[in-house]
């Protein structure tokens, strides 16, 4: 029996065993109800099996533990990286996000996708030809330079670190949900997850920790979606034929957008937009004379001993009054936004750039591309991506790999449409229309959760759920699908496994490969060359220890939306790697300096605009600049991407030619 024979075999008694143990867990609570006992056991007992085979795959052996000795089957590979992939924002955020704006969020769907092509043509086969350690590895020999691989370190872990927060972040609110911890607490409980992957084998364990983990991630999402299509009378394959629930929405959408009792919740939310936008007028005024106000009321209350709960109510409202009048314009300026928000008309999920006139539907256009350009090229420049086909045992065996990546991310991304519908038609039929007083009992926990996933206000009072009226948080569609639809509880506590999953295999990747950059391309090439693989394994770890607290630290902040920060991930990525790989192996006139210009010239435009545009930051620094042909900060790589490629060509056409070192690496990088 072969290798890729007996790993076929292990992995299908795993699978097996895995969701046999799913339908034992729905036979007991069958019997005994559900229980947040569901969600306890389905996170520890995934967490306990990642610990198992993180134990199992123990190396020190610096191959081994770097690149996972070179001897993965292709196909193993495939899984591994897909799963380094699908990520919390893919798996949690991106249904959310096509719930909520239909047509436009397909940009993910697209960039994430077509980006594999790029990975394919233009850089795993030539990365793995190479065969080095890390991305700073390959780009430090191409260019024989310390400083490219020093800012090749800086950009991978700048990249990287945003992208664990946003995994943390994910973990966080999975385990609040389904173990009812502090959103802080559960994101050091998946801290926990994280390391028993990855701390004790390296990319070896983390490798084969990946395909158990997409094993889990994709049934967790493709049963919850076929068990719902079924009850819809979709079957069990509903990716071939939602198109006629589509329809249904569609026709549905029209009927709310036309209620006379949906205008008038929409005609509300108009009239607060415009009652904080007088408060803004008047600023400051408005916010001394509210908040002495308040202060004044909250005093007569002690004063003549009042109700305790009023007082507690007016002490948290006065504890989250903004601290000055600029603090007020923000906040009250994001709560106007939010109100024009709701007061639009329902988004229609089949109507693409549904803007309002002619220079939103511009805006939104442009906004698309420029977002789908962004992750598309930023899915070619990831280092926790690239370094994975290092893995492989040949060039060819790489792009083969790439092949199946795509086959096993295609799985996932031609069902997320599917969710979002199917919810949307949900909501449409089973919430929308219901009296107040007959609220799904699955509501009470999703909105006592902070944040807050969902809010249901019966705005004019007539005791009717408009659909103005529901607030959800699109991080909440995925999660919360088994409840809304009604499945058994089980299926929640499936859903949340894969959920974790989608977020600890990323979050080992990237863990592992900021670890790797610094041991490696830092420590050992430019401080420590005779340092032994023992030690250098050993720093790497340590490094890897650090790193991970850091990010938990970071996101126990809630620093910001998980696919935002994500997108800026990608074109981070985009923006330092993008034009000096692409160069690097397709034009022998690119010189060193030319790396180091184009690098600093896409990451630091990048950089810049996402700092000057995005809302959280600003916020912060007090300074908000002008966006860029009206460019979301999500999709700054548009403008780093061409100032890296039109620096680099600049510089390496003003610098003196390549020596015969450099041109005749290239020409062994080419060849087949």
């Amino acid at each position: 029996m072969t290798r890729t024979q007996r790993l076929m075999r292990n992995y299908a008694i795993y699978a097996f065993a895995f969701y046999f143990f799913v339908w034992l867990m729905g036979r007991i609570e069958h019997s005994a109800g559900p229980g947040v006992w569901v969600g306890y056991v389905f996170l520890f007992v995934t967490i306990a099996v990642y610990a198992v085979i993180g134990l199992l795959a123990r190396t020190s052996d610096i191959t081994e533990y770097y690149v996972a000795g070179r001897n993965v089957p292709s196909f193993f590979n495939g899984m591994a990286t897909a799963a380094d992939w699908l990520s919390a924002a893919s798996f949690i955020g991106l249904a959310g996000s096509l719930y909520a704006t239909g047509y436009e969020s397909l940009a993910y769907i697209m960039g994430w996708t077509g980006g594999f092509c790029l990975v394919a043509f233009l850089l795993a086969p030539y990365m793995r030809k190479l065969a080095r350690y890390t991305l700073p590895d390959f780009l430090g020999t191409r260019y024989d330079s310390r400083l490219v691989r020093l800012i090749s370190v800086f950009a991978t872990v700048l990249c990287s670190f945003v992208y664990l927060v946003a995994q943390l972040q994910g973990v966080g609110l999975i385990a609040t949900r389904f173990i009812g911890v502090d959103f802080e607490i559960g994101i050091f409980f998946g801290l926990a997850g994280i390391l028993v992957c990855s701390f004790l084998g390296g990319m070896r364990a983390v490798t084969w920790t990946q395909v158990a983990q997409y094993i889990i991630l994709i049934g967790a999402f493709l049963i919850p979606v076929s068990m719902i299509a079924h009850k819809d009378g979709l079957g069990w394959v509903p990716q071939f034929n939602y198109g006629r629930l589509m329809q249904k929405v569609e026709v549905l959408e029209v009927q709310v957008s036309d209620s006379p009792a949906e205008q008038e919740v929409r005609s509300g939310f108009k009239q607060n937009a415009a009652a904080l936008q007088e408060k803004i007028d008047r600023l400051p005024s408005s916010y001394l004379n509210e908040r002495a106000d308040l202060e004044r009321e909250l005093d007569a209350l002690r004063a003549h001993s009042g109700p305790l709960p009023e007082i507690k109510t007016l002490e948290r409202t006065l504890a989250a009054y903004p601290k000055d009048a600029s603090d007020a314009a923000a906040q009250w300026g994001e709560e106007r936004d939010e109100w024009r928000l709701r007061a639009q008309p329902p988004q229609p999920n089949l109507e693409p750039f549904s803007a309002r006139s002619d220079a939103e539907r511009r805006e939104h256009k442009i906004n698309f591309l420029a977002l789908m350009v962004c992750l598309m090229v930023g899915t070619a420049s990831l280092p926790h991506i690239l370094t994975r086909y290092n893995t492989t045992t040949s060039v060819a065996s790489a792009r083969r790999s790439v092949g199946w990546t795509l086959f096993f991310i295609a799985l996932f991304y031609l069902t997320v449409p599917v969710l979002a519908v199917l919810i949307k038609y949900e909501m449409l039929t089973h919430m929308v229309g219901q009296h107040y007083a007959s609220l799904p009992t699955w509501i009470i926990p999703w909105r006592n959760l902070e944040p807050h996933m969902i809010s249901i206000v019966d705005t004019n009072h007539d005791g009717v759920v408009q659909w103005a009226e529901i607030a959800m948080h699109p991080d909440m569609i995925v999660l919360g699908a088994p409840e809304i639809a009604g499945l058994p509880y089980v299926l929640s506590g499936l859903v949340a496994a894969g959920a974790l999953a989608a977020a600890l295999s990323t979050a080992d990747g990237l863990l592992l490969t900021i670890a790797n950059a610094l041991s490696h391309d830092v420590y050992y090439t430019l401080v420590d060359q005779t340092a032994s693989s023992q030690k250098r394994v050993i720093i790497s770890k340590i490094l890897l220890l650090g790193v991970a607290l850091l990010a938990a630290w970071v996101a126990s902040l809630n620093t910001g939306n998980i696919l935002f920060l994500v997108g800026a991930a990608f074109s981070i990525a985009a923006s330092s790697f993008f034009p000096v790989l692409v160069l690097g192996v397709f034009w022998k006139r690119m010189t060193q300096r030319a790396a180091v210009a184009g690098m600093l010239a896409g990451l630091g435009i990048c950089v810049f605009y996402i700092v000057t545009t995005y809302p959280f930051i600003t916020h912060m620094t007090g300074y908000a600049g002008a966006r860029w042909f009206a460019i979301e900060p999500i999709s700054s790589g548009v403008f780093g991407v061409p100032a890296g490629f039109l620096v680099a060509i600049a510089v390496s056409l003003l610098d003196r030619r390549p020596d015969e070192r450099s041109l005749a690496l290239v020409d062994y990088i080419r060849q087949p």
